[in-house]
């Protein structure tokens, strides 16, 4: 069980104070999204919304530029599953009118490419059937395995100090090393990639030139695995049916790293966050009450790795919730809000466990196809880190852990613990440290199977 997040654990500061993005207004009357107010408390802001104006409300993005923010559940996935509303940016009056300024902070999200995430109707279908089919080839018992030594690897470097920020040392590098190594991304690369990705998403003053960065090693990839192909995500998309130019497999290659690395990483900090700072979230995973993708699916009800997903648009005149939508308009998916809709959840305290009908991953034909990937690291991660290091305790109050974010995301910047020092144990065959990054092809048998430890039950 969870803290409801209108009152996230780590902030003391009431549901509405004086300032707080419910009392601001822009001159016009609506609410802007962004900014410091609306950041820092964006659930106090979507129940005063939502209080407001019902499951849709009109709010201001950057520029005071106009758009629908969906709250309801049951209205996000109308969005995502009619195709009343495109993925087309190009669909947007405010690209066909040009209104926007060319510094826009909106449009390297909104900026219309060849996609998968940014497409519809045929071309949408041969883009993500690449996408889905190359990612249904990767192999689950080597990916376990290489979870498992990745994980091995990193709890190793840390155990010995007694102390460490399973933010820095775990939550941002596993998901890197794993997933690179399913791209075929050199192994030496792959913590440089994870950090640049994490640096693009941050949004801050080196996030154009992290992004340069990620491109231009997706390039060189690219360059390589069609000389030499490999059993990798770039070499299957590479020779896909679809027929995907060199530059389409970059660019999808470039969003799924962004898709994956940055969703996962936080999955797991705040999941290993809920275990030391909540005593019945904790005390459940101990008693044997709660498994762990009972936890994770807990975590994505409280937590979505993305709070707005602002990439819909209505293609034309149409109704809402209760409101009248025109065509070309911005409807903005509100997943974290959707996911406290009291429609469906009148009261955030009862335990969501088994209930994977949060939004997180979306739903319908732009529902996320890496979900299991993501999953998978984060549920075999946590696993091995709570069975190594059993007794984890945070090592600073729970109001001093700082959660920063932009009108889209939030992410946790630090979870800073100690534990009983350990001496750094022999490396074990398929569990020891990686080889060469480029593991041989073929059916690797999956490890043996091992205790779950005190801290879990099996399914």
């Amino acid at each position: 069980m969870t803290t409801p997040p209108h009152a996230p654990t780590g902030s003391s500061a009431p549901a509405a104070p004086v300032g707080c993005p419910a009392h601001a207004r822009a001159a016009d009357g609506l609410r802007p999204l962004y900014g410091p107010e609306a950041e820092a408390q964006p659930y106090a802001l979507y129940e005063q919304l939502r209080k407001e104006h019902g499951a849709v409300a009109p709010v201001l993005l950057y520029g005071g530029v106009p758009a629908w923010l969906v709250l309801g559940h049951r209205e996000n996935l109308e969005v995502m599953r009619s195709p009343r509303f495109s993925s087309d940016s190009r669909h947007w009056h405010a690209v066909r009118e040009g209104s926007l300024s060319a510094d826009s902070p909106l449009l390297p999200i909104t900026a219309w490419q060849p996609l998968v995430a940014l497409t519809d109707g045929a071309e949408h279908a041969r883009l993500r059937q690449a996408v889905t089919e190359s990612l249904a080839r990767v192999n689950r018992h080597r990916l376990r395995r290489y979870i498992t030594r990745y994980t091995t690897r990193l709890i190793d470097d840390f155990a010995g100090a007694g102390r460490a920020d399973l933010v820095d040392v775990f939550a941002r590098k596993l998901p890197a090393l794993v997933v690179c190594q399913q791209f075929g991304i050199r192994e030496e690369d792959a913590l440089t990639v994870g950090a640049a990705v994490s640096d693009m998403v941050g949004g801050g003053e080196s996030a154009l030139r992290s992004n340069q960065l990620v491109v231009g090693m997706m390039d060189e990839l690219v360059r390589h695995k069609k000389q030499r192909p490999g059993d990798d995500l770039a070499s299957w998309l590479l020779v896909h049916p679809s027929g995907l130019t060199e530059e389409e497999v970059r660019e999808h290659l470039r969003l799924a790293l962004v898709a994956a690395l940055e969703p996962t990483a936080n999955l797991i900090a705040n999941t290993l966050r809920m275990v030391l700072t909540d005593r019945r979230f904790r005390g459940h995973l101990s008693g044997g009450q709660m498994t762990l993708p009972d936890a994770l699916d807990h975590v994505l009800w409280d937590h979505p790795p993305l709070s707005v997903v602002p990439t819909r648009w209505a293609t034309g005149d149409t109704r809402l919730g209760g409101r009248h939508i025109m065509a070309g308009d911005m409807v903005m998916l509100g997943l974290a809000a959707g996911n406290v809709d009291p429609a469906i959840r009148p009261d955030l305290t009862v335990p969501m466990h088994g209930n994977r009908s949060h939004l997180s991953f979306g739903a319908g034909p732009h529902e996320c196809p890496g979900q299991d990937l993501g999953r998978a690291i984060a549920e075999t991660g946590i696993d091995l880190l709570l069975e190594r290091v059993p007794d984890l305790r945070l090592s600073v109050t729970d109001d001093e852990l700082r959660v920063v974010g932009t009108w889209m995301s939030r992410r946790l910047t630090g979870l800073p613990v100690t534990f009983t020092p350990q001496a750094r144990p022999r490396a074990v065959e398929g569990v020891g440290r990686p080889g060469p990054a480029a593991a041989p092809t073929g059916v690797v048998p999956p490890p043996p199977e091992r205790s779950r430890g005190r801290w879990f039950r099996r399914r």
